[in-house]
């Protein structure tokens, strides 16, 4: 008997290890590209908008080669777009430009056409990306354009073989202007007053902070609650990528099809993500282990097991548009962003995830936040799960 256990425990270690040395060594280049800066310039009928991105490389010996680039620009707002012109221009800024004719960073192209450029170790280069809108006289582009979706199509080559890449750059061209006194209308709670606050679109080129002053500052007296959603948060993190980027193993297939329809974990890709961030190790033994309490009696257990982005994790159609097309994950450090955001306005601030169901969940919040003033204001819901945009809500207690 001890002998067969023996066995069992090899087996299950081989077993294991194998399937962490599969995930370890899975395709995948050290490549990183996020948005600097934006700027919007309006002509009597065309907007001009110019992003800059950076492409780096954190690994210190890896040589990486981006041989393709590509901008498919989307354009988003509550009109008919379809009668706007739309031009899109690349222009690499690498910086180790050079005049010979020859060189790998050779800018001089005016076709827009990407130059295979490698991106060494610890170095990076700049890409400005121009969109231009252009319409007739009779479409006021400023008032018809909410936002712009860059979508960055690039592929990464390298020891790591070749690889697809898509990510969304969201870049707003309107943001609602701050709430006057005139426009505070609370509504009543329960031993509390609520009031939802409308932002712009949020993306990777807002701050949580800033958001946050932005908006809500002029209106905030001691003793306030003021809170935001998850997803907008992790949004502004850049937490979410394109499921086109994600490889689903034959793990993340066979384990997907044991969660409930509704779960961000019953797609392959979805759970794909989960086991990227925890491991597959870490993700089988959770699955085993909440399907053994299931069977007793006891719910919930995967989730515990698996760790606080399980049941973070949303799914495509999970979130507004255009993250809609996203898996977005969980933020990072949230109980940090609430601290700093509560030294800068001098209020609790608290991180939730709310549903139309009633549930509500405080992430994080800042010291001395009263948590259980915010889940009973919050069980309505006043933020709404729609295209509100009004992510912020700020609790006054009566």
């Amino acid at each position: 008997m001890p002998t067969l256990l023996l066995e069992l425990l090899l087996i299950v270690g081989v077993g294991v290890t194998l399937l962490e040395l599969r995930h370890r060594l899975r395709p995948s280049s050290p490549l990183r590209l996020k948005a600097l800066d934006y700027k919007v310039k309006q002509s009597k009928s065309a907007l001009d908008i110019e992003l800059w991105l950076e492409i780096s490389n954190p690994h210190p010996r890896m040589e990486v080669m981006v041989p393709e680039l590509k901008i498919e620009p989307v354009l988003l707002g509550k009109d008919d777009l379809s009668q706007l012109n739309v031009s899109t221009k690349i222009t690499p800024h690498h910086p180790d430009e050079s005049a010979e004719p020859c060189s790998q960073s050779d800018n001089s192209r005016k076709d827009g056409y990407w130059t295979a450029y490698i991106v060494k170790g610890h170095k990076s280069t700049r890409v400005q990306v121009t969109v231009q809108l252009q319409s007739n006289e009779s479409i006021d582009i400023q008032t018809t354009t909410d936002s712009i979706w860059v979508d960055v199509h690039w592929v990464n080559y390298g020891p790591f073989g070749r690889l697809k890449c898509r990510q969304g750059v969201l870049v707003p061209m309107r943001r609602p202007e701050p709430l006057i006194a005139s426009q505070v209308s609370f509504h009543s709670g329960d031993g509390c007053e609520v009031l939802p606050i409308k932002t712009h679109l949020l993306g990777t080129l807002d701050n949580t902070v800033d958001v946050l002053s932005h908006y809500a500052k002029a209106h905030l007296r001691p003793g306030d609650v003021l809170t935001i959603g998850e997803t907008p948060v992790a949004v502004m993190q850049g937490r979410y990528l394109h499921p086109s980027t994600v490889v689903p193993g034959w793990l993340a297939r066979l384990l997907c099809r044991a969660f409930h329809p509704t779960s961000s974990l019953a797609t392959a890709c979805g759970l794909q993500t989960l086991i990227d961030l925890v491991g597959p190790t870490r993700v089988l033994i959770a699955w085993t282990a909440g399907l053994a309490l299931k069977v007793v009696g006891i719910n919930g257990g995967f989730y515990r097991l698996a760790g606080e982005q399980a049941r973070l994790i949303d799914d495509i159609t999970g979130t507004t548009p255009p993250y809609d097309q996203t898996i977005v994950l969980g933020p990072l450090n949230p109980t940090k962003i609430c601290e700093q955001a509560a030294a800068e306005l001098g209020v609790s601030v608290a991180i939730v995830d709310v549903n139309d169901l009633g549930r509500v969940k405080v992430l994080a919040s800042s010291h001395g936040c009263d948590e259980a003033l915010l889940k009973r204001a919050l069980r309505p819901n006043p933020a709404g799960n729609a295209n509100e945009r009004t992510p912020l809500v700020l609790v006054r207690p009566n």
